[in-house]
Protein backbone atom coordinates (compact mmCIF):
# COMPACT_ATOMS: atom_id res chain seq x y z
CA UNK A 1 0.00 0.00 0.00
CA UNK A 2 2.88 2.21 0.63
CA UNK A 3 3.45 2.49 -2.97
CA UNK A 4 0.04 3.86 -3.72
CA UNK A 5 0.16 6.20 -0.88
CA UNK A 6 3.42 7.62 -2.65
CA UNK A 7 2.66 7.43 -6.04
CA UNK A 8 -0.83 9.37 -4.73
CA UNK A 9 1.67 12.09 -3.31
CA UNK A 10 3.27 12.79 -6.43
CA UNK A 11 -0.42 12.91 -8.37
CA UNK A 12 -1.01 15.53 -6.05
CA UNK A 13 2.09 17.47 -6.00
CA UNK A 14 1.68 17.47 -9.42
CA UNK A 15 -1.63 18.73 -9.40
CA UNK A 16 -1.00 21.52 -7.57
CA UNK A 17 2.13 22.89 -9.49
CA UNK A 18 4.19 21.75 -6.84
CA UNK A 19 7.00 19.30 -9.47
CA UNK A 20 6.44 19.07 -13.13
CA UNK A 21 6.03 15.22 -14.87
CA UNK A 22 9.73 15.15 -15.49
CA UNK A 23 10.07 15.65 -11.92
CA UNK A 24 8.30 12.50 -11.07
CA UNK A 25 10.61 9.55 -11.14
CA UNK A 26 13.18 11.69 -9.00
CA UNK A 27 11.27 12.55 -6.59
CA UNK A 28 9.76 9.07 -5.93
CA UNK A 29 13.26 8.04 -5.49
CA UNK A 30 14.21 10.60 -3.28
CA UNK A 31 10.44 9.56 -1.04
CA UNK A 32 12.11 6.26 -1.22
CA UNK A 33 15.50 6.74 -0.04
CA UNK A 34 14.10 8.52 3.14
CA UNK A 35 11.72 5.67 4.19
CA UNK A 36 14.37 3.27 3.68
CA UNK A 37 12.48 1.20 0.39
CA UNK A 38 15.10 -0.16 -2.17
CA UNK A 39 12.50 -0.90 -4.79
CA UNK A 40 9.30 -0.12 -6.30
CA UNK A 41 7.52 -2.52 -8.66
CA UNK A 42 7.70 -1.96 -12.18
CA UNK A 43 3.75 -2.78 -13.09
CA UNK A 44 1.20 0.88 -12.77
CA UNK A 45 0.80 1.44 -9.75
CA UNK A 46 -2.57 3.22 -9.27
CA UNK A 47 -2.50 6.56 -7.13
CA UNK A 48 -4.12 6.12 -3.42
CA UNK A 49 -6.57 9.59 -4.11
CA UNK A 50 -6.53 12.00 -0.58
CA UNK A 51 -5.27 15.40 0.40
CA UNK A 52 -1.31 15.90 0.69
CA UNK A 53 -1.42 15.96 4.30
CA UNK A 54 -3.42 12.75 5.02
CA UNK A 55 -1.31 11.29 2.45
CA UNK A 56 1.39 12.23 4.65
CA UNK A 57 0.50 10.60 7.49
CA UNK A 58 0.06 7.25 5.86
CA UNK A 59 3.45 7.34 4.89
CA UNK A 60 4.31 8.30 7.94
CA UNK A 61 1.71 5.72 9.76
CA UNK A 62 4.12 3.29 7.46
CA UNK A 63 7.63 4.57 8.44
CA UNK A 64 6.78 4.10 12.47
CA UNK A 65 5.26 0.57 11.56
CA UNK A 66 8.14 -0.81 9.84
CA UNK A 67 10.63 0.92 12.30
CA UNK A 68 11.76 3.74 9.91
CA UNK A 69 11.19 5.78 12.62
CA UNK A 70 10.89 6.44 16.14
CA UNK A 71 7.17 6.77 17.65
CA UNK A 72 7.65 10.29 18.72
CA UNK A 73 6.12 13.61 17.53
CA UNK A 74 9.73 14.92 16.60
CA UNK A 75 10.69 11.84 14.47
CA UNK A 76 7.43 12.01 12.59
CA UNK A 77 7.50 16.22 12.18
CA UNK A 78 10.92 15.96 10.63
CA UNK A 79 10.19 12.87 8.50
CA UNK A 80 7.63 14.30 7.03
CA UNK A 81 9.18 17.67 6.30
CA UNK A 82 12.02 15.57 4.96
CA UNK A 83 9.69 14.18 2.96
CA UNK A 84 7.67 17.31 1.22
CA UNK A 85 11.25 19.24 0.91
CA UNK A 86 11.89 16.60 -2.29
CA UNK A 87 9.41 18.67 -3.96
CA UNK A 88 10.43 21.98 -3.19
CA UNK A 89 12.03 24.02 -5.30
CA UNK A 90 15.66 25.88 -3.85
CA UNK A 91 14.95 29.22 -1.76
CA UNK A 92 16.83 31.11 -4.80
CA UNK A 93 13.92 29.62 -7.15
CA UNK A 94 10.93 30.30 -4.80
CA UNK A 95 12.29 34.41 -4.68
CA UNK A 96 12.92 34.55 -8.19
CA UNK A 97 9.54 33.54 -9.20
CA UNK A 98 8.07 35.62 -6.21
CA UNK A 99 9.87 38.80 -7.71
CA UNK A 100 8.69 37.74 -11.25
CA UNK A 101 5.29 37.79 -10.37
CA UNK A 102 5.45 40.88 -7.64
CA UNK A 103 6.25 43.01 -11.07
CA UNK A 104 2.84 41.69 -12.30
CA UNK A 105 0.68 42.77 -9.56
CA UNK A 106 2.30 42.22 -6.02
CA UNK A 107 -1.42 40.07 -4.91
CA UNK A 108 0.22 37.64 -7.54
CA UNK A 109 3.27 36.86 -5.34
CA UNK A 110 1.88 36.62 -2.30
CA UNK A 111 -0.86 33.95 -3.76
CA UNK A 112 1.92 32.22 -5.25
CA UNK A 113 3.61 32.28 -2.19
CA UNK A 114 0.46 31.44 0.45
CA UNK A 115 -0.43 28.32 -1.96
CA UNK A 116 3.22 27.43 -1.91
CA UNK A 117 3.03 27.00 2.10
CA UNK A 118 -0.14 25.25 2.26
CA UNK A 119 0.45 22.95 -1.04
CA UNK A 120 4.15 21.82 1.01
CA UNK A 121 2.27 20.97 4.43
CA UNK A 122 4.36 23.81 5.96
CA UNK A 123 1.16 25.16 6.85
CA UNK A 124 -0.31 22.27 8.70
CA UNK A 125 -3.64 22.54 7.47
CA UNK A 126 -5.10 19.04 9.23
CA UNK A 127 -4.14 20.74 12.50
CA UNK A 128 -5.17 24.39 11.69
CA UNK A 129 -8.82 22.24 11.00
CA UNK A 130 -9.08 20.70 14.32
CA UNK A 131 -9.25 24.60 15.88
CA UNK A 132 -12.88 25.84 16.97
CA UNK A 133 -13.82 28.68 15.72
CA UNK A 134 -16.48 31.00 14.98
CA UNK A 135 -17.72 34.20 15.06
CA UNK A 136 -20.02 36.13 17.85
CA UNK A 137 -22.01 39.42 17.66
CA UNK A 138 -20.91 42.06 19.91
CA UNK A 139 -21.45 45.69 21.11
CA UNK A 140 -18.29 46.32 19.14
CA UNK A 141 -19.16 44.18 16.30
CA UNK A 142 -18.23 41.14 15.28
CA UNK A 143 -15.39 39.31 17.24
CA UNK A 144 -13.79 35.85 16.14
CA UNK A 145 -13.33 33.03 18.48
CA UNK A 146 -11.16 30.21 18.40
CA UNK A 147 -10.29 27.72 20.62
CA UNK A 148 -6.50 26.71 19.34
CA UNK A 149 -6.36 22.95 19.71
CA UNK A 150 -3.51 23.36 16.71
CA UNK A 151 -0.78 24.38 19.38
CA UNK A 152 -0.39 25.01 23.05
CA UNK A 153 -0.22 28.23 24.40
CA UNK A 154 2.52 29.80 26.41
CA UNK A 155 1.89 31.20 30.26
CA UNK A 156 2.82 34.49 30.31
CA UNK A 157 6.00 34.11 32.74
CA UNK A 158 6.91 32.01 29.87
CA UNK A 159 7.17 34.67 27.24
CA UNK A 160 8.56 37.30 29.64
CA UNK A 161 11.29 34.98 30.38
CA UNK A 162 12.17 34.17 26.71
CA UNK A 163 12.01 38.41 26.54
CA UNK A 164 14.53 38.52 28.92
CA UNK A 165 16.69 35.74 26.95
CA UNK A 166 20.22 37.86 25.53
CA UNK A 167 21.92 34.64 23.83
CA UNK A 168 22.19 31.30 23.11
CA UNK A 169 24.68 28.40 21.49
CA UNK A 170 21.89 26.70 20.05
CA UNK A 171 21.56 26.87 16.21
CA UNK A 172 18.95 28.29 15.09
CA UNK A 173 18.67 30.80 18.28
CA UNK A 174 14.86 30.91 17.69
CA UNK A 175 12.06 29.87 15.80
CA UNK A 176 11.91 33.03 13.92
CA UNK A 177 15.44 33.33 12.94
CA UNK A 178 16.33 33.14 9.32
CA UNK A 179 18.23 29.63 9.54
CA UNK A 180 15.49 27.80 10.29
CA UNK A 181 15.04 27.41 6.22
CA UNK A 182 15.45 24.13 5.01
CA UNK A 183 16.34 23.25 9.12
CA UNK A 184 15.98 19.27 9.60
CA UNK A 185 14.52 19.73 13.30
CA UNK A 186 15.52 17.80 16.49
CA UNK A 187 13.85 16.99 19.50
CA UNK A 188 13.57 20.38 20.66
CA UNK A 189 13.93 22.18 17.48
CA UNK A 190 10.90 21.94 15.02
CA UNK A 191 11.40 20.38 11.82
CA UNK A 192 11.70 23.59 8.93
CA UNK A 193 13.15 21.03 5.59
CA UNK A 194 10.40 22.08 3.73
CA UNK A 195 10.23 25.64 4.86
CA UNK A 196 10.98 28.96 2.43
CA UNK A 197 11.21 32.77 3.46
CA UNK A 198 11.32 35.85 0.64
CA UNK A 199 12.99 38.81 0.72
CA UNK A 200 11.34 42.09 1.82
CA UNK A 201 13.78 44.90 1.92
CA UNK A 202 12.44 47.63 4.01
CA UNK A 203 14.13 51.37 4.17
CA UNK A 204 17.91 49.67 3.29
CA UNK A 205 17.44 46.84 5.70
CA UNK A 206 16.49 43.13 5.17
CA UNK A 207 13.10 41.23 6.08
CA UNK A 208 12.18 38.33 5.62
CA UNK A 209 7.97 36.87 5.15
CA UNK A 210 6.88 33.74 5.88
CA UNK A 211 3.29 32.17 6.81
CA UNK A 212 2.44 30.92 9.97
CA UNK A 213 2.30 27.29 10.20
CA UNK A 214 -0.78 27.44 12.25
CA UNK A 215 -2.69 30.26 10.96
CA UNK A 216 -5.61 32.08 12.88
CA UNK A 217 -6.85 33.86 9.87
CA UNK A 218 -6.52 33.90 5.99
CA UNK A 219 -2.99 34.91 4.77
CA UNK A 220 -1.67 34.68 8.64
CA UNK A 221 2.35 36.09 7.97
CA UNK A 222 5.27 37.10 9.84
CA UNK A 223 7.78 39.54 9.04
CA UNK A 224 10.51 39.44 11.02
CA UNK A 225 14.25 40.58 11.09
CA UNK A 226 17.65 39.22 9.58
CA UNK A 227 19.14 39.72 12.70
CA UNK A 228 19.00 37.58 16.01
CA UNK A 229 17.56 41.00 18.05
CA UNK A 230 14.72 41.67 20.71
CA UNK A 231 11.01 43.05 19.78
CA UNK A 232 11.42 46.86 19.69
CA UNK A 233 8.77 49.66 19.17
CA UNK A 234 10.98 52.51 17.80
CA UNK A 235 10.30 55.32 14.65
CA UNK A 236 11.32 52.54 12.82
CA UNK A 237 8.84 50.00 13.96
CA UNK A 238 6.31 52.57 11.84
CA UNK A 239 8.47 53.18 9.37
CA UNK A 240 8.96 49.49 8.59
CA UNK A 241 4.92 48.70 8.73
CA UNK A 242 3.50 51.97 7.00
CA UNK A 243 6.47 50.78 4.04
CA UNK A 244 5.39 47.27 3.95
CA UNK A 245 1.99 48.13 3.37
CA UNK A 246 2.80 50.51 0.25
CA UNK A 247 4.13 47.31 -0.85
CA UNK A 248 1.74 45.04 -0.62
CA UNK A 249 -1.48 47.33 -0.27
CA UNK A 250 -3.71 44.18 0.01
CA UNK A 251 -2.14 43.12 3.39
CA UNK A 252 -1.89 44.70 7.20
CA UNK A 253 0.48 44.18 9.17
CA UNK A 254 1.23 45.33 13.22
CA UNK A 255 3.78 44.35 15.69
CA UNK A 256 2.98 43.21 18.93
CA UNK A 257 3.99 45.51 22.08
CA UNK A 258 8.12 45.67 23.34
CA UNK A 259 6.73 44.41 27.31
CA UNK A 260 6.65 41.58 29.24
CA UNK A 261 2.76 40.71 29.78
CA UNK A 262 1.38 43.17 27.22
CA UNK A 263 3.94 41.65 24.38
CA UNK A 264 3.67 39.05 22.16
CA UNK A 265 4.38 35.03 22.30
CA UNK A 266 8.37 35.73 21.03
CA UNK A 267 9.83 39.23 22.34
CA UNK A 268 13.66 37.42 21.59
CA UNK A 269 13.46 38.50 18.03
CA UNK A 270 11.72 41.41 16.08
CA UNK A 271 8.96 40.62 14.12
CA UNK A 272 5.50 42.02 12.70
CA UNK A 273 2.30 39.75 11.85
CA UNK A 274 -0.09 40.67 8.81
CA UNK A 275 -2.25 39.05 6.07
CA UNK A 276 -5.51 39.48 3.98
CA UNK A 277 -8.28 39.74 6.48
CA UNK A 278 -10.47 42.28 8.27
CA UNK A 279 -10.89 42.18 11.70
CA UNK A 280 -13.27 43.32 14.03
CA UNK A 281 -11.19 46.50 14.54
CA UNK A 282 -10.57 46.94 11.47
CA UNK A 283 -14.15 47.56 10.85
CA UNK A 284 -14.34 49.89 14.24
CA UNK A 285 -16.19 53.16 14.25
CA UNK A 286 -14.67 56.32 15.68
CA UNK A 287 -16.01 57.04 19.02
CA UNK A 288 -14.53 60.82 18.54
CA UNK A 289 -12.05 62.59 16.60
CA UNK A 290 -9.71 65.21 17.58
CA UNK A 291 -6.93 67.42 16.09
CA UNK A 292 -3.41 66.98 16.17
CA UNK A 293 -1.69 70.98 16.42
CA UNK A 294 1.46 69.41 15.17
CA UNK A 295 0.11 67.10 11.91
CA UNK A 296 -3.08 68.92 10.32
CA UNK A 297 -3.09 66.98 7.14
CA UNK A 298 -3.83 64.01 9.29
CA UNK A 299 -7.36 62.74 10.39
CA UNK A 300 -7.33 61.48 13.63
CA UNK A 301 -9.52 59.40 16.29
CA UNK A 302 -10.64 57.41 19.02
CA UNK A 303 -12.52 53.88 18.39
CA UNK A 304 -15.19 52.65 19.79
CA UNK A 305 -13.32 49.75 21.26
CA UNK A 306 -12.84 48.19 24.35
CA UNK A 307 -9.57 49.18 24.44
CA UNK A 308 -7.93 52.34 24.21
CA UNK A 309 -6.99 52.72 20.05
CA UNK A 310 -6.33 56.27 18.65
CA UNK A 311 -6.26 56.02 14.78
CA UNK A 312 -4.62 58.28 12.43
CA UNK A 313 -5.05 58.45 8.62
CA UNK A 314 -3.23 60.50 5.79
CA UNK A 315 -1.93 59.98 2.33
CA UNK A 316 2.14 60.91 3.27
CA UNK A 317 4.00 58.11 5.54
CA UNK A 318 6.81 60.19 6.58
CA UNK A 319 4.01 62.75 8.29
CA UNK A 320 2.31 59.92 9.80
CA UNK A 321 6.08 58.12 11.37
CA UNK A 322 6.39 61.58 12.72
CA UNK A 323 3.21 61.53 14.27
CA UNK A 324 3.95 58.02 15.42
CA UNK A 325 6.85 58.89 16.98
CA UNK A 326 5.30 61.67 19.01
CA UNK A 327 2.78 60.27 20.28
CA UNK A 328 5.16 57.08 21.40
CA UNK A 329 7.30 59.41 23.04
CA UNK A 330 4.51 60.94 24.90
CA UNK A 331 2.98 57.94 25.96
CA UNK A 332 6.21 56.66 27.25
CA UNK A 333 6.53 59.45 29.88
CA UNK A 334 2.65 60.07 30.56
CA UNK A 335 1.42 58.87 34.10
CA UNK A 336 -2.33 59.18 35.32
CA UNK A 337 -2.85 58.41 38.89
CA UNK A 338 -6.71 59.32 38.25
CA UNK A 339 -6.46 56.49 35.65
CA UNK A 340 -3.90 54.20 37.80
CA UNK A 341 -1.26 54.51 34.94
CA UNK A 342 2.15 55.02 36.24
CA UNK A 343 5.20 55.08 33.24
CA UNK A 344 7.87 54.42 35.48
CA UNK A 345 8.43 51.91 38.68
CA UNK A 346 11.95 53.32 39.25
CA UNK A 347 13.53 52.52 36.42
CA UNK A 348 11.22 50.08 35.27
CA UNK A 349 9.07 51.01 32.23
CA UNK A 350 5.41 50.39 31.69
CA UNK A 351 3.83 52.06 28.62
CA UNK A 352 4.34 51.15 25.05
CA UNK A 353 2.13 50.76 21.82
CA UNK A 354 0.93 48.19 19.47
CA UNK A 355 1.12 49.53 16.19
CA UNK A 356 -1.53 48.16 13.21
CA UNK A 357 -1.08 49.70 9.44
CA UNK A 358 -3.31 49.47 6.35
CA UNK A 359 -2.94 50.98 3.37
CA UNK A 360 -7.02 51.83 2.91
CA UNK A 361 -8.92 53.43 0.27
CA UNK A 362 -6.30 55.35 -0.86
CA UNK A 363 -5.18 56.41 2.18
CA UNK A 364 -2.14 54.93 5.27
CA UNK A 365 -4.11 54.08 8.30
CA UNK A 366 -2.24 53.05 11.30
CA UNK A 367 -3.98 52.23 14.77
CA UNK A 368 -2.10 52.60 18.08
CA UNK A 369 -3.24 50.80 20.86
CA UNK A 370 -1.82 52.05 23.76
CA UNK A 371 -0.91 49.23 26.56
CA UNK A 372 1.24 49.54 30.07
CA UNK A 373 2.11 46.30 31.72
CA UNK A 374 1.92 47.79 35.68
CA UNK A 375 1.13 45.29 38.14
CA UNK A 376 -0.11 45.30 41.69
CA UNK A 377 -0.96 42.77 44.30
CA UNK A 378 -4.22 43.03 43.27
CA UNK A 379 -3.81 42.23 40.07
CA UNK A 380 -0.17 40.22 40.06
CA UNK A 381 -0.58 39.73 35.91
CA UNK A 382 -1.06 43.42 35.41
CA UNK A 383 -3.64 45.98 36.10
CA UNK A 384 -4.43 46.18 32.36
CA UNK A 385 -4.49 42.38 31.61
CA UNK A 386 -7.81 40.13 31.94
CA UNK A 387 -8.95 40.12 35.65
CA UNK A 388 -9.15 37.32 37.95
CA UNK A 389 -12.85 37.06 37.16
CA UNK A 390 -12.34 35.91 33.42
CA UNK A 391 -9.12 34.05 34.31
CA UNK A 392 -11.24 30.83 34.10
CA UNK A 393 -11.32 31.39 30.00
CA UNK A 394 -8.67 33.38 29.52
CA UNK A 395 -5.49 34.77 31.73
CA UNK A 396 -2.75 34.43 28.48
CA UNK A 397 -1.22 37.59 27.40
CA UNK A 398 -3.54 39.76 24.79
CA UNK A 399 -1.18 39.89 22.02
CA UNK A 400 -1.78 41.73 18.70
CA UNK A 401 -4.15 39.33 17.21
CA UNK A 402 -6.84 39.45 20.52
CA UNK A 403 -6.29 43.25 20.19
CA UNK A 404 -7.72 43.00 16.66
CA UNK A 405 -10.79 41.29 18.01
CA UNK A 406 -9.74 37.60 17.68
CA UNK A 407 -9.73 35.64 21.05
CA UNK A 408 -7.29 32.49 20.90
CA UNK A 409 -8.45 30.75 23.69
CA UNK A 410 -6.84 27.77 25.06
CA UNK A 411 -7.51 23.91 24.24
CA UNK A 412 -8.44 23.02 27.77
CA UNK A 413 -11.62 25.01 27.93
CA UNK A 414 -13.08 22.27 24.73
CA UNK A 415 -13.25 19.77 27.24
CA UNK A 416 -14.44 22.38 29.97
CA UNK A 417 -16.69 23.60 27.86
CA UNK A 418 -18.46 20.26 27.47
CA UNK A 419 -18.76 19.55 31.41
CA UNK A 420 -20.51 23.11 31.65
CA UNK A 421 -23.04 21.69 28.94
CA UNK A 422 -23.82 18.62 30.44
CA UNK A 423 -24.44 20.93 33.68
CA UNK A 424 -26.54 23.39 32.30
CA UNK A 425 -28.60 20.46 30.48
CA UNK A 426 -29.00 19.12 34.05
CA UNK A 427 -26.78 16.10 33.02
CA UNK A 428 -24.46 16.50 35.75
CA UNK A 429 -24.56 18.34 39.24
CA UNK A 430 -21.10 20.48 39.01
CA UNK A 431 -18.14 21.73 37.20
CA UNK A 432 -14.76 22.57 37.99
CA UNK A 433 -14.40 25.08 40.83
CA UNK A 434 -12.76 27.50 38.79
CA UNK A 435 -15.89 27.96 35.58
CA UNK A 436 -18.68 27.42 39.18
CA UNK A 437 -19.88 30.64 39.54
CA UNK A 438 -19.84 31.30 35.80
CA UNK A 439 -21.66 28.06 34.99
CA UNK A 440 -24.24 28.51 38.30
CA UNK A 441 -25.09 31.80 36.79
CA UNK A 442 -25.77 30.91 33.38
CA UNK A 443 -27.95 28.08 34.89
CA UNK A 444 -29.99 30.83 36.41
CA UNK A 445 -30.10 33.24 33.41
CA UNK A 446 -31.28 30.84 30.76
CA UNK A 447 -33.75 28.55 32.42
CA UNK A 448 -35.50 25.51 30.80
CA UNK A 449 -32.50 24.54 28.54
CA UNK A 450 -33.39 21.45 26.46
CA UNK A 451 -30.99 20.37 23.87
CA UNK A 452 -27.12 20.55 23.03
CA UNK A 453 -27.60 22.91 19.93
CA UNK A 454 -29.21 25.93 22.19
CA UNK A 455 -26.61 25.73 24.78
CA UNK A 456 -23.78 25.81 22.58
CA UNK A 457 -25.63 28.88 20.93
CA UNK A 458 -25.53 30.39 24.62
CA UNK A 459 -22.06 29.23 25.58
CA UNK A 460 -20.51 30.60 22.40
CA UNK A 461 -22.09 33.82 23.05
CA UNK A 462 -21.69 34.36 26.40
CA UNK A 463 -17.59 32.94 25.60
CA UNK A 464 -17.64 36.23 23.23
CA UNK A 465 -18.75 38.37 26.06
CA UNK A 466 -16.33 37.20 28.11
CA UNK A 467 -13.73 38.10 25.50
CA UNK A 468 -14.67 41.38 25.42
CA UNK A 469 -14.38 41.67 29.29
CA UNK A 470 -10.65 40.41 28.53
CA UNK A 471 -10.32 43.46 26.34
CA UNK A 472 -11.66 46.13 28.53
CA UNK A 473 -9.47 45.00 31.21
CA UNK A 474 -6.49 45.48 28.98
CA UNK A 475 -7.73 48.99 27.97
CA UNK A 476 -5.88 51.90 29.90
CA UNK A 477 -8.82 54.56 29.63
CA UNK A 478 -11.79 53.13 30.91
CA UNK A 479 -13.67 56.66 30.35
CA UNK A 480 -13.58 59.72 27.61
CA UNK A 481 -12.22 61.75 30.42
CA UNK A 482 -9.14 60.11 31.10
CA UNK A 483 -8.23 60.18 26.99
CA UNK A 484 -9.39 63.17 26.20
CA UNK A 485 -6.25 64.07 29.31
CA UNK A 486 -3.66 62.51 26.88
CA UNK A 487 -4.85 64.36 23.93
CA UNK A 488 -4.60 67.39 25.61
CA UNK A 489 -0.76 66.53 26.64
CA UNK A 490 -0.05 65.47 22.91
CA UNK A 491 -1.13 68.88 21.48
CA UNK A 492 0.89 71.14 24.45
Amino acid sequence: MIEEYITGLIHQALKVDLIEPEDQIFTRNQVLGLLEIETFPERKVSAYMDSIPNLLEKIIMYAVKHGTIQNTLSAKEILAANIMNCFMPKPSAVNSVFNQKYNEEPKKATDYFYNLSKNSNYIQLNRIAKNISYKVNTQYGQMDITINLSKPEKEPEQIKREGEFKNSSNYPKCLLCMENEGYIGRADHPARANHRIIRIPLKKNNWYLQYSPYLYYNEHCILFSEDHRPMKIHRRTFENILHFTAKFPHYFIGSNADLPIVGGSILSHDHYQGGNYEFAMTRAKEDFSFKLKNYPEIHASVLHWPMSVIRLRAENIDVLVEACEDILQTWKGYSDELAQIMAYTEDTPHNTITPIARNRDGMYEIDLVLRNNRTTKEHPLGIFHPHEDVHHIKKENIGLIEVMGLAVLPPRLKGELVEIQAFLLGKVQQVATKHSVWAKKLKATYEHLTNEEQVNYILFEELGKKFVKCLKDSGVFKEKEAFERFINTLNK
